[in-house]
């Protein structure tokens, strides 16, 4: 039997994959949105196996999201290898809501993966999801979504703002676009047409885009012509990948990706997904990276499987098995630079907000503004990548008002996160409150599942949280000594997933993670610091 790719191949929050080959190595960049660094990078060898290896948007000068709404930030990037040059297409979206989408684009380069890439040079921000062609005879080609913020739809297709493909060349020596601007697809009557991928084979310019939004009518679709600019003929089938029609199916939410061709002739596709739980179809992983095996047809990519919908077990191109996966991380904080799963928020001044070095294997989280803040927020953490895991810390912090809050959070954006946090009350003293904001959007209102807390003695302490598919349950006890006590009643950990209250799948993208967070909202930044963190597989 063949030995098979497990999909999803990047589990947890890794949307919008965009495939790059050079050589024998495959890298994979998926969207981050508000998120710091900017941009995932995983690299294989052979499609089953992958490690993250870099974010590239870590400077200033590179990345600055402060202030940049939830399930802004970087949107769809595009890896791409030219001209002994690794080349990477981002946006940095500035807002979501309303009429608008404030969607500046950039290109960055590296000779490698993993060294410094350059500062960004500003293309265009007539809309998102830019990709970057470099045509066989040397000449390159700008591609992103058209936003439009009027009431008409003249270039689209079922949704007005989504107002086709547009093209444009990109002049690489000058640093800008050149040219005619050509709308060259208006995409299917799915609608919503974003996410667009060139690439060229046999005289044929084909076009993969993502439609019918990040949800669950989402779909890759494909289009070809014979010249760049069009005009372009839909797929026999319109959709290459889909789930729309296949609610049972346990890949949802299935599309926008990016095509592979491997040096011995096998094609692949990647697209996100989701795996929603029962019973409220809720993704708790947000949209995860899958590939499929794809087949040449008269022209048209299939996919090898039949049929449209993705499926969990692909065959493997190179026979490779997948290593075994460890079900218990531990990491601690002995080196000056964190764990390379560990994120923060939008701030590209991460010395604001944590240190490695101010107490020697801790790490210090510096209290700034209140949790689910859109500027300065003092919060670390990792993916959640399984559907049940647990997460424990160790956290020595002495609160002296009430507006002192350091603990564990469970943590998707402003207006969904459940948190325990050690503080200090007036009749309590030392103790343990849940900040919970189950999906309250537009207010971002919080509930109090204990009231004003339960007291706890002084001293270091160790946090923990459960969640066990839909369920959330959060624990501690006096550091090292005797069991875990359970505090607070089993809460939501369904809210805490792009479908999860307000906004939901059409406005929430990114993923939960599990982090550690200080807030002093007395301004004096007050530090907490944390001796470790697990993270391990139930």
């Amino acid at each position: 039997m063949t030995d098979m790719i497990q999909n999803p191949i990047l589990p947890g929050f890794n949307p919008d994959p965009s495939i790059c080959r050079v050589g024998d190595d495959y890298y994979i960049a998926t969207s981050t949105f508000e998120w710091f660094p900017g941009v995932q990078i995983h690299h294989s060898r052979d499609l089953v196996n992958w490690t993250l290896i870099r974010r590239p948007l870590e400077r200033p000068s590179q990345l600055n999201m402060l202030g940049n709404p939830d399930s802004c930030g970087i949107w769809a990037p595009c890896l791409s290898y030219a001209d002994g040059l690794f080349w990477l297409v981002y946006t940095d979206v500035k807002r979501f809501e309303g009429s608008f989408k404030d969607a500046p684009n950039y290109i960055v380069t590296s000779p490698t993966i993993e060294g410094e890439w350059s500062d960004p040079v500003f293309v265009n921000s007539s809309g998102f999801d830019p990709s970057l062609f470099h045509d066989d005879d040397g000449r390159k080609w700008f591609v992103n979504q058209q936003w439009n913020h009027r009431p008409v739809a003249r270039n689209s297709k079922g949704h007005v703002a989504f107002d086709g493909i547009v093209l444009q060349e990109y002049d690489a020596k000058a640093g800008k676009l050149v040219g005619p601007v050509r709308n060259i697809y208006s995409g299917t009557p799915l609608g919503l047409v974003e996410g667009p991928h060139l690439f060229k084979r046999d005289g044929w310019y084909y076009l993969t885009c993502a439609e019918g939004g990040t949800g669950y009518m989402h779909a890759v679709t494909m289009a070809r012509s014979r010249t760049i600019e069009g005009p372009y003929e839909d797929h026999p089938n319109l959709y290459v990948i889909t789930s729309k029609d296949s609610p049972n199916a346990p890949l949802q939410r299935a599309g926008h990706g990016q095509y592979v061709e491997m040096p011995d002739g096998q094609f692949y596709h990647t697209h996100l997904c989701g795996r929603p739980l029962a019973p409220n179809r809720r993704c708790t992983l947000g949209r995860e990276t899958s590939i499929q095996k794809v087949e040449w047809r008269d022209g048209w990519l299939y996919l090898a499987e039949g049929g449209q919908v993705p499926s969990v077990a692909v065959p493997s191109p190179t026979g490779a098995k997948k290593n075994p996966e460890p079900t218990e991380i531990v990491r601690t904080f002995d080196e000056a630079k964190l764990p390379i799963e560990f994120q923060w928020l939008r701030t590209p001044y991460p010395e604001r907000i944590f240190s490695l070095t101010e107490r020697p294997g801790y790490l210090r989280i510096f209290g700034r503004q209140s949790i689910g803040n859109w500027f300065e927020q003092g919060l670390v953490g990792r993916r959640q990548e399984h559907h049940s895991f647990r997460a424990e810390t160790t956290l020595d912090f002495k609160a002296e008002t009430y507006q002192h809050v350091a603990g564990l959070t469970h943590y998707y954006g402003r207006f969904k996160f459940h948190a325990l946090g050690l503080s200090w009350d007036e009749e309590l003293g030392a103790s343990l409150i849940i900040l919970s904001c189950p999906g309250a959007y537009p207010t971002g209102k919080l509930e109090y599942p204990i009231g004003m807390g339960v007291s706890v003695p002084e001293g270091v302490l160790d946090l923990a949280m459960e969640v066990r598919d839909n369920d959330l349950q959060f624990f501690w006890r006096k550091s090292g000594e005797g069991a875990w006590q359970a505090v607070g009643p089993v809460l939501d950990a369904s809210v805490i997933s792009d479908e999860g209250g307000g906004l939901n799948e059409h406005g929430s993208f990114t993923g939960a993670f599990a982090a550690m967070f200080a807030f002093d909202i007395t301004g004096h930044g007050k530090p907490a610091d944390f001796d470790g963190f697990t993270y391990r597989v139930l």
